[in-house]
């Protein structure tokens, strides 16, 4: 993986919301409470950093 890293700031989302179901692998799932616990933020901030980050940095490959 490149340079690029997930900096979490003490910024709240503050937008409308709605409620999803995700599965996650549990292992990815541990890391994930760990980095909230880490930080002192919920599990959904640490998954909603992490969405919107990966949605402005990811690269669609053309078919």
């Amino acid at each position: 993986m490149g340079g690029k890293k997930l900096v979490i700031s003490q910024h709240r989302y503050t937008g409308e919301s709605a409620v999803i179901s995700m599965r996650l692998p549990k292992e990815m799932l541990n890391a994930v409470e760990k980095v909230a616990a880490d930080t002192g933020r919920t599990r959904n901030e640490i998954l909603v950093l992490s969405v919107e980050f990966a949605l402005k940095n990811m690269e669609i490959e053309e078919a």
